[in-house]
Order: C-alpha cells, then sequence, then structure tokens
C-alpha cells in the first residue's frame, strides 16, 4: 500500500493570486474545511508547501 496524507483547506482562495487558486485546484480542494488524502508524492508536497496559508497536513498514513 502506498503512503498517503490527508490533506485539508484552511484558508480561503478569495482575493488570492490565480497560481494560488490554481493549487489549489490542482490539490481538490475548493470549499472551506474539505479534506482530500492524496498519495504522498515530493509534487503533491511542494504544492501543500507552496500555499501554507490556505491548506495545511492533517495526517500520514501508510
Amino acid at each position: 500500500m502506498a503512503k498517503t496524507i490527508v490533506v485539508q483547506q484552511i484558508g480561503s482562495p478569495i482575493r488570492r493570486p490565480a497560481k494560488q487558486r490554481q493549487t489549489l485546484i490542482g490539490l481538490g480542494l475548493n470549499k472551506m474545511h474539505r479534506t482530500r488524502e492524496l498519495e504522498d508524492t515530493p509534487a503533491v508536497r511542494g504544492m501543500v508547501n507552496s500555499i501554507p496559508h490556505l491548506a495545511k497536513i492533517v495526517e500520514e498514513r501508510g
């Protein structure tokens, strides 16, 4: 079984640059407090780390 992480949206994309909004959409997040279980890859980690004010890693599984 592959390692996964649970990512939660903690901030609103309103009045944020388009690049940050697109990063949220790329992670599959679009509404406040939504969570998503994603594969733990360097690309996903980099996306979450680029918007720490909008998304956080809640849990690591595997």
